[in-house]
């Protein structure tokens, strides 16, 4: 299994992850031509494409999904209330490519199974996904208040993570948003701070090498480094010492991460 975190930040999100016979994209939050560059940045082709996952109807997760499925011919799946929002957004989709997968539920692409599960974010019915291949699993998780003991425990035992960590605390309530978007991203239906990302995984995490992208950074809120310091840090309170247990990763707003191999246990 691979996969690449195309992009990923406030301006725009897309995942894209492949198994022995299956590719699947997940959120196209940035123009169809965009995405199409990421993706060949990231040495695949648009065209090879099996499916699209919604993960929630916000613009950063679906401005170009409308424009790659039609070109490419690509069923989309989202939930029922997701499909609800999604209507007016993406222009027509014709109705044989239109496919529900509720929270809760594993679909088969070939040899790839995917786990939605639901998550806490001001949405009609946000989802996140585990993917498998035999006995490997990735997970992503981003776009959430908190993390919740039930999606602690679905997430847990991937190889690797693909987590929110989306504003430092101080440098939000510092910053220039308006009080009432200060207030939704702190509450438990916005964004995972660096600190609360770091403790979920604190108790997520086996400590046996797993890989973990930092995910979906506030461009106006937090930084690169200051992300990574502070998960960092946590995670050696909790006994995570070095690369033998946990090995950070950064993301990109513009760039593919390089494409990263799950390898079989």
């Amino acid at each position: 299994m691979r996969f690449s975190v195309l992009a990923s930040g406030s301006t725009g999100n897309s995942f894209f992850i492949e198994s022995k016979n299956s590719k699947v994209l997940v959120d196209a939050g940035l123009s169809g031509k965009q995405i199409e560059k990421l993706l060949e940045e990231a040495g695949i082709s648009a065209a090879d494409l099996d499916a699209i996952l919604i993960t929630h109807e916000h613009s950063d997760h679906i401005k170009g999904v409308g424009v790659l499925a039609r070109r490419y011919q690509l069923p989309v799946y989202a939930n029922s209330k997701t499909w609800e929002q999604l209507d007016r957004q993406l222009g027509k989709i014709a109705e044989d490519q239109r496919l529900i997968m509720e929270a809760g539920e594993m679909t088969e692409f070939g040899d790839m199974k995917v786990e939605s599960y639901g998550t806490s974010h001001d949405a009609a019915e946000p989802m996140g996904f585990c993917f498998y291949e035999n006995d490997m699993k990735v997970s992503l998780t981003t776009d959430l208040g908190y993390v919740s003991q039930r999606i602690k425990d679905t997430v847990c035992g991937s190889d690797a993570y693909v987590f929110e960590a989306n504003h430092d605390v101080e440098m939000l309530r510092m910053g220039s948003y308006p009080w009432n978007t200060k207030r939704r991203i702190l509450s438990d239906v916005g964004h995972l701070s660096n600190e609360t990302a770091g403790e979920a995984l604190g108790d997520i995490l086996a400590g046996k090498g797993e890989t973990v992208y930092l995910a979906h950074l506030s461009k106006e809120n937090n930084m690169t480094e200051l992300a990574r310091l502070t998960v960092k840090n946590i995670l050696e309170d909790y006994g995570f010492q070095d690369e033998e247990h946990v090995k950070l990763m950064d993301t990109s707003p513009v760039r593919p991460t390089k494409m990263q191999e799950i390898v079989r246990k």
